[in-house]
């Protein structure tokens, strides 16, 4: 059964891919990628939100008991996501090693709860916080290609990325991974897999701590020109 739900996923994926492959021939591949990642974020987000949320158990006080129903599709629809862009950047070369290094994990993390039938709790913690700001993400992508990005919607979306990041799949993910590490309930493979993920948001997080400095010396350095040329402006306006 949860053989078939992945294989279903990933042929839902593709074909949505395929779609918008058809609708937005001009764009290119990549355009009609992006649009089916921010749908799977959108879609995943909000499903294991309902898992988490309402359908529980939370992963904070559950962590390494039995999967769910639920908890179980929630991980198929996921995985075979995953699958489907972890082909597509091999096949088209857009991605580095480190966010390759991140579909690979993920996909064995999900394979191992789906395969033991235990920890599908704290997977979908983990998935609802790596995926909550991937719409930001490919939000910001698409203003680039709209030529929309230096605008103040691009700042924002910026802002809230960091922000949400920063206090979600660090700040929360950091209480999550501690859960999981102290339960006696978790297996050893899973806990291992945590530490893997739980670095690679802290790499991720360097990088965005990196650009955040970069991108605001930039703006302080426009700043401080545009008010070098109101200044000289001025002064030649008095002169004439």
């Amino acid at each position: 059964m949860l053989v078939l739900q992945v294989f279903c996923s990933l042929i839902g994926w593709f074909c949505l891919y395929l779609l918008f492959c058809y609708t937005f021939a001009q764009r290119g591949a990549e355009w009609s990628c992006r649009l089916v990642t921010l749908s799977h974020g959108v879609i995943i987000v909000l499903l294991t939100g309902y898992v988490l949320f309402i359908d529980g158990p939370l992963p904070f006080t559950h962590a390494g008991t039995e999967n769910t129903e639920l908890q179980s599709l929630s991980l198929a629809v996921c995985l075979g996501y995953f699958f489907f862009d972890m082909c597509w950047c091999v096949c088209f070369h857009t991605e580095g090693p480190l966010m390759l290094a991140h579909h690979a994990g993920s996909i064995v993390g999900i394979l191992l709860a789906l395969l033991m039938g235990v920890s599908g709790c704290e997977t979908c913690g983990a998935i609802f916080g790596s995926e909550i700001t991937n719409p930001l993400l490919q939000t910001r992508w698409f203003l680039r290609q709209l030529g929309l990005y230096d605008s103040l919607l691009g700042d924002a979306v910026d802002l809230l990325f960091i922000v949400l990041f920063a206090t979600v799949r660090v700040g929360v993910g950091t209480v999550l991974f501690y859960c999981e590490v102290t339960s006696p309930r978790t297996t050893l493979v899973m806990k291992l897999g945590g530490v893997a993920m739980y670095a690679l948001a802290w790499v991720f997080m360097v990088d965005i701590a990196r650009f955040c400095c970069k991108k605001s010396r930039a703006k302080y350095n426009k700043w401080q020109e545009n008010n070098k040329l109101k200044e000289a402006q001025k002064v030649n306006g008095k002169s004439e």
